[in-house]
C-alpha cells in the first residue's frame, strides 16, 4: 500500500505560479509511475503530468506543456508539479497518484490516489 499526500494548493492570479508537491510513504519501492491529475467541476479528472520513477521519463498533456514541470525527488519520495503563468482554465482539485506499472493517462488504470489539492486562479 502506498499513501500519497499533497500539498501547495491556493489561490493566485492570471499569470502567477504555484508548487504542488506529493509526498509518498508505505510500499514506495512499488511505484513506477506518478502523476498529477485535475478534475474541475463538472468535469472529468485529466491527467496533466506524468512521470515514470525509473529513469524519470516524463509526459505532459498539450494544455500544459511549457507551463508546467514535473519532477522528483526520490530521496524524499516526493514528487512536485511546478505551475507557471496559471490560466482560470487551470483552476481544479489537483490530484496525486502512483502505481506499481508503466501505466497511461487513465485514471482507472492508477492504483494509489491522495486526496487532492485544489488549484484557484481568478482572472
Amino acid at each position: 500500500q502506498v499513501s500519497l499526500v499533497e500539498s501547495g494548493g491556493g489561490s493566485v492570479q492570471a499569470g502567477g505560479s504555484l508548487r504542488l508537491s506529493c509526498v509518498a510513504s508505505g510500499s514506495t519501492s512499488r511505484v513506477r509511475s506518478m502523476a498529477w491529475f485535475r478534475q474541475a467541476p463538472g468535469k472529468k479528472r485529466e491527467g496533466v503530468a506524468r512521470i515514470y520513477t525509473t529513469d524519470g521519463d516524463s509526459s505532459y498533456v498539450n494544455s500544459v506543456k511549457s507551463r508546467f514541470t514535473i519532477s522528483q525527488d526520490s530521496a524524499k519520495n516526493t514528487v512536485s508539479l511546478q505551475m507557471v503563468s496559471l490560466k482560470p482554465e487551470d483552476t481544479a482539485m489537483y490530484y496525486c497518484a502512483a502505481d506499481p506499472d508503466f501505466v497511461t493517462w487513465d485514471p482507472d488504470t492508477w492504483q494509489w490516489w491522495g486526496q487532492g489539492t485544489q488549484v484557484t486562479v481568478s482572472p
